[in-house]
């Protein structure tokens, strides 16, 4: 997920937005294609309130922090301040507008992280609070909340998934021995971290030459989550029907035709509904997404007491920003944006 940085020394404002940041990513896994939102109502240097989205379709954050306050509390709330990461929500979807419910409860004040670029609120929440008369703060840590929501965001804005290629190299950049034998590259550990990547994505996607090759089943089983949708690149529809992909554990979707081109791929996951993809392979997938630019994050495990000598080469990579790097058992992790 996300990296969220802060400031050693923090305005209250900004301290109480960390606890939102906090709160939101509880709900990693389980709001797409809705953001991951937090928030807390503070009275007088008090939190009285805080609460989060925690399901798709379910009330959101806004709604839940005020349902916490407790009945000796409830007094309070007019007189308190609510702090949340996102903009609260201006229109009916599957809940209620947010901003009718924080005017409804004359809250005398709301500081709000980022703007929701979701058309159908982009700034129409903030304007109904303030016709409302309510003061409203807004871009307190705004960096650290759009990176949090970098799905949602690139979801609305570039009208694709947001896309994480991620790979297992051997210390000579090998992501399978000679002749593609397969190899475990990775550290035991380093795969249940895999399979909570899988379980925070809304996709997975491999081509037909790693489901003929590892017969892979893309799911969480390592890991307490939801299965991803699993999305199958199979152009000359290749793969057999028994494979283990179609087993019917999570949905899959089979893209064939000129529908496994990745531009038209990518807009039809957008019209799916679908937010955010991993990437998992083979070689030619994960260059195709390299070379087209289509993707946001990437994510490189390597074995760097591994070599595989004469095997198959892993991505050429691309100019990039290296963010951070984890050590998990005998793997370096890379974390990269584009």
């Amino acid at each position: 997920m996300a990296t969220i940085a802060y400031k050693l020394i923090m305005t209250s404002d900004e301290l109480y937005m960390q606890r939102c940041l906090q709160l939101a990513l509880q709900g990693a896994g389980s709001v797409a294609p809705n953001p991951m939102v937090g928030a807390v109502l503070v009275h007088q240097g008090r939190i009285i309130g805080e609460g989060f989205h925690q399901q798709y379709g379910q009330v959101h954050a806004e709604v839940n922090c005020l349902l916490s306050v407790s009945e000796a509390d409830r007094r309070l709330i007019t007189e308190s301040t609510l702090y949340v990461s996102l903009e609260p929500c201006a229109h009916v979807g599957k809940t209620p507008p947010c901003a009718d419910r924080i005017i409804a409860e004359k809250i005398s004040r709301v500081v709000v992280g980022c703007r929701d670029p979701f058309p159908a609120v982009d700034g129409k929440g903030i304007e109904k609070l303030v016709k409302a008369g309510i003061p409203c703060t807004v871009g307190v840590l705004e960096k650290e909340c759009l990176a949090l929501n970098a799905r949602f965001i690139c979801y609305h804005q570039k009208k694709r998934p947001y896309v994480i290629l991620k790979w297992a190299e051997s210390g000579d950049r090998k992501i399978a021995g000679a002749a593609k034998k397969r190899t475990a590259i990775s550290h035991p550990l380093t795969n249940r971290l895999v399979h909570r990547w899988r379980s925070e994505e809304a996709a997975i996607a491999v081509g037909s030459g790693t489901a003929l090759s590892d017969n892979p089943s893309l799911t969480t089983r390592l890991w307490p989550g939801r299965n991803p949708v699993r999305v199958l690149f199979d152009r000359m529809e290749r793969v057999p029907a028994n494979a283990t992909i179609f087993d019917g554990e999570a949905e899959t979707i089979h893209l064939t035709g000129q529908l496994a081109s990745l531009p038209q791929a990518l807009s039809f996951l957008h019209e799916k509904g679908i937010n955010s993809l991993l990437v998992e392979g083979g070689t030619i997938l994960l260059q195709a997404f390299i070379d087209n630019g289509l993707w946001d994050e990437m994510r490189i495990i390597r074995n760097e007491q591994l070599l595989l000598p004469g095997g198959y080469d892993a991505p050429v990579l691309p100019p990039m920003t290296l963010i951070k790097t984890d050590t998990v058992g005998t793997d370096r992790i890379f974390y990269y944006h584009g």
